[in-house]
């Protein structure tokens, strides 16, 4: 049989066929080629010429008419009072807010069924310096006393920072605020099944048997009367200090410095300072603010004060600012058995973000802290740094804006009446303080000064508490301190016996 064979005129077009096909498949190779080397170059996609890489949303600035104002004396009528970055499709989704922030409903929790009347605002004006209302996007001041130093004035500026930064999304308000360190609001007097709701006042900390609500503090934007920057910039400056020393490399000491006159409970850590009888393996200072200024606070740099393994922090009067400097060192913090709480605080876990000293035996409790830390480096660095990093990422300042924001729309929720703006209020804006402040304060606020509305929302607000995870979280944290406080007691009587 003969073996099968194509005919010429079939045997040709298969040869075009496949002449065809190969050209069209070198053609369509070399242009994938030039695709994916363009994109390695250039990092635009020409495979889909018509997907065009999503360009980020402009940010709106909100310039600082200085000029009209000094004409006018008048604040801008143009601000914005609206922003929906939420109705932009392709935003990511915001973050839930950091643990701390569960402690706003707890703070709130005493008007939670009753709401606050104007009656019962009213009866906070007793200790408060101002009141603060918020009618349509802007801020209103009613006066009652001047605050020490500039602590009402960056307070206030802070919260029209917020303005700024989220325009018409923080609620009508009104509220008291006092800028003394200590709460004054006793829980004991409000216990009572029948008794009236207590006054709401806001202030930088509050205490276990105070009902006070607690705000972000003033330094945040600046304290111009010690030299410390804007939280936003020195934050950047404390991170860059870490880098300058490994904590291996630090001195092995526990370090203090401040002034010392304010508490007794300062006045007495002086004594666990180095002698010629005893080393506590502390090194403690006390601050000569009015030297230091003298001097243009040189030797207080806080970026420049990470060169110890173990940093302490003792309350003043009441709570101190410090703690957060402190804690963004990467150094163990040594805390003194502290009965105060600013608003982030509550968040802190013994032994994970810090170590506790007992306030009662001082001296003896920092030396077995510091000689637990030398004999256990890696467990002690790891102390540290979990700390500067609650600090770098939890308390970034978009979270103390985000902290405020929620606190003041959960406080809003509770007023039983309309927010008016009083006869004597002034309308406060960036303008009628920025424009008239000298020196550091005007330097402090055009750093600390947001641009313009936020392309983003809020964090979203994680829910509160139920009765037996609070209960969880305050019995971890004694029990904590209990463990610790057996190690150093065991401690201390081996070290007898030797």
């Amino acid at each position: 049989m003969r073996p099968f064979m194509e005919s010429p005129v079939r045997s040709f077009s298969s040869v075009l066929v496949f002449l065809l096909l190969f050209f069209v498949g070198a053609f369509v190779c070399t242009r994938l080629l030039n695709s994916t080397f363009l994109w390695e170059t250039t990092g635009t996609s020409q495979l889909y010429p018509h997907v065009l890489p999503k360009t980020p949303p402009k940010r709106l600035e909100i310039p600082l008419n200085c000029t009209d104002y000094h004409l006018t004396r008048n604040c801008p009528s143009n601000y914005p009072t609206t922003s929906s970055p939420d109705q932009d499709p392709d935003r990511p989704s915001p973050p839930t807010c950091p643990e701390y922030f569960r402690w706003i409903h707890e703070d709130l929790r005493p008007w939670a069924h009753t709401g606050i009347t104007r009656d019962t605002l009213q009866k906070a004006n007793h200790t408060a310096d101002f009141k603060l209302v918020i009618v349509n996007g802007k801020a209103y001041m009613e006066r009652y006393s001047k605050a020490f130093q500039s602590r009402d004035t960056f307070t206030l500026w802070g919260i029209l920072q917020l303005l700024r930064k989220y325009p018409g999304k923080v609620p009508d308000l009104e509220l008291m605020f006092d800028c003394v360190d200590w709460p004054v609001i006793p829980s004991k007097n409000f216990s009572e099944p029948n008794s009236t709701a207590p006054p709401p006042l806001f202030r930088y900390c509050g205490d276990n048997s105070t009902l006070d609500i607690v705000f972000p503090d003033w330094s945040f934007w600046g304290w111009p009367e010690t030299n410390i920057a804007p939280w936003e910039n020195l934050l950047k400056q404390l991170e860059e200090g870490n880098k300058r020393s490994r904590w291996v490399d630090r001195q092995p000491y526990a370090y203090w410095k401040g002034n010392p006159e304010v508490a007794e409970t300062r006045q007495d850590l002086l004594k666990c300072n180095v002698s010629e009888e005893q080393d506590w393996h502390a090194r403690v200072y006390a601050q000569n603010w009015t030297r230091e200024e003298k001097e243009g606070f040189k030797k207080s740099d806080l970026a420049s004060q990470c060169i110890h393994r173990y940093k302490i922090y003792i309350e003043g009067s009441a709570w101190s600012v410090s703690d957060k400097y402190i804690l963004a060192c990467d150094s163990v913090t040594l805390i003194v058995k502290p009965r105060y709480y600013d608003f982030f605080t509550r968040g802190l876990m013994p032994v994970h973000h810090y170590w506790p000293i007992k306030d009662d035996d001082k001296c003896r409790s920092i030396k077995y802290a510091v000689d637990w830390g030398n004999s256990h480096k890696q467990k002690a660095q790891a102390i540290g740094k979990a700390a500067s990093n609650l600090i770098q990422e939890d308390l970034k300042m978009d979270y103390v804006y985000d902290y405020m924001f929620h606190l003041l729309r959960e406080y809003a929720k509770l007023l039983q009446f309309k927010p008016t703006i009083p006869r004597e209020a002034i309308e406060l804006c960036p303008e009628a303080m920025a424009c008239l402040a000298q020196g550091l304060e005007k330097q402090y606020m055009m750093e600390s000064m947001v641009k313009g509305p936020a392309i983003t929302s809020p964090c979203t607000m994680p829910p509160p508490y139920d009765p037996q995870s609070l209960f969880s979280v305050l019995r971890r944290q004694s029990n904590t301190i209990k463990r610790v406080e057996t190690l150093e007691k065991n401690y201390w009587e081996n070290q007898n016996k030797q």
